[in-house]
């Protein structure tokens, strides 16, 4: 059985647990609530545990792979240019729009009862009364540490983020002997990560049961408005950038039908969506790139895998909704500099983690840590998660083929959707025969 499978299982038998147990239920003279607690407990620590090495790693491996000084000339200044500007439109669109649709808040309240969050209410506003205007300052300080070892005690992840995109950088270009072999230690530590991180997302079906069943237990189906709110305001926020934004960049930039790039797309875009995998539909990415689009395959061989590594356009704007949902849910007023601290650290997870399973989960943890909530609330939001990742997935995808399709236009590829697809696909197969024919 598939994993989505299992976890939305989970959560139907999580929900009918807990609404047939109360609060002072008990099991062979054990609480069954605190053994939600508990079991709940351990799989939010294992994903809290998984975030320094993993984000730090995964951060320099992507740096690495953008290849040598050759693919960081102008097209690649452009490409990583365009890429961070569309991630960074995106997360504004979700911050535009949380702010304005409060889905944390239900009848001029935070959400923290409906949601089960109570319990801690008053401990996460003490540890972050105060803060305001000078957190901006604060956000600044964050980013050189002169400690990296205390911040990730203390988890203040932007140091560390912006000491590996340094790292990374300055690695990809070192052409000693040792350069290579720190390379290669930090691909091999990874690509183990990786693994343990599949390790701990096979337990996801029973942290969401737990979860799901503890707050049930405590609140009965209080929880499904709250819920609801934040997966409208997804859904509307990765609409207006994939469908109004995205395309606008077509019409104005490429001077281009973004209509006819849907046309182009739809193949891929709809096995984004139904796969929920950018890596999985990045060979498919390509070829409607190429064939169907019109651009070359120097261009797209290029921004598309790159884009795989750096840009994810939805994800981070989700991440941005999730955790200013969760804020707003426990009654937390957000400063301009939490916002922006908010806004930065989905803006600097983005690159890199795009390849890590369950990227989304893990740069959550890390955007509630930098302004201090717990990562408790993940399990509640993963209810609406997979229809929500089928969407941002194709976001995903449809915001890396605009960006080749504007690269692509930059460099003066005047082909690129300039003929109708059918025209464009009878071409491409032609040439496919031609060169076949020659090789052979």
């Amino acid at each position: 059985m598939k994993l989505h499978h299992q976890i939305f299982l989970a959560m139907l038998a999580g929900a009918g647990i807990g609404a047939i147990t109360g609060e002072s239920s008990t099991l062979f003279g054990v609480s069954v609530l605190s053994g939600f607690d508990l079991v709940g407990s351990l799989f939010i620590n294992a994903l809290k545990m998984l975030v320094v090495p993993l984000i730090v790693t995964a951060i320099i491996s992507g740096m690495v792979g953008v290849g040598g000084g050759e693919n960081l000339g102008r097209m690649g200044i452009k490409t990583v240019a365009l890429y961070m500007a569309t991630s960074l439109v995106a997360i504004l669109i979700g911050l535009m729009l949380v702010n304005l649709l409060t889905p944390g808040i239900i009848n001029g309240e935070p959400a923290r009862g409906l949601l089960g969050l109570s319990l801690e209410t008053g401990n996460v506003l003490a540890k972050i009364e105060g803060r305001g205007a000078g957190d901006f300052t604060e956000i600044l300080r964050q980013m050189l540490p002169p400690n990296l070892i205390a911040a990730a005690a203390n988890g203040q992840m932007l140091g560390l983020i912006v000491f590996a995109l340094l790292f990374g950088f300055y690695l990809r270009v070192e052409k000693s002997p040792g350069g290579e072999t720190v390379r290669q230690m930090i691909d091999g530590i990874y690509q183990v990560m990786i693994s343990i991180t599949m390790l701990i997302i096979r337990f996801t079906p029973i942290g969401v049961f737990a979860l799901i069943a503890a707050t049930v237990t405590r609140t009965g189906m209080d929880a499904i408005e709250p819920l609801a709110w934040f997966f409208l305001t997804v859904i509307i926020a990765l609409f207006v950038h994939g469908f109004v934004f995205m395309p606008a960049l077509i019409f104005l930039m490429a001077k281009r039908s973004p209509f006819r790039h849907i046309q182009a797309m739809m193949p891929a875009l709809l096995t984004a969506f139904s796969s929920a995998s950018s890596a999985a539909t990045l060979p498919l990415t390509m070829e409607c790139v190429q064939d169907r689009a019109g651009v070359s395959r120097k261009t797209s061989s290029f921004v598309l895998p790159l884009g795989a590594t750096v840009n994810m356009d939805g994800t981070a704007l989700y991440e941005c909704v999730a955790a200013i949902f969760i804020a707003q849910a426990y009654g937390m007023d957000l400063s301009f500099g939490m916002q922006f601290m908010i806004v930065v650290t989905a803006l600097l997870t983005s690159i890199g983690v795009a390849s890590i399973p369950a990227a989304s989960l893990v740069a959550i943890t890390v955007i509630l840590g930098a302004i201090g909530l717990p990562a408790e609330a993940i399990g509640l939001i993963l209810v609406t998660d997979r229809i929500l990742d089928m969407c941002r997935t194709a976001v995903n995808i449809w915001g890396d083929s605009v960006v080749t399709v504007l690269l692509a236009r930059s460099e003066g590829e005047h082909q690129v959707l300039g003929l109708p697809v059918s025209e464009m696909e009878a071409r491409a197969a032609e040439a496919a025969r031609e060169h076949h024919q020659a090789v052979n």
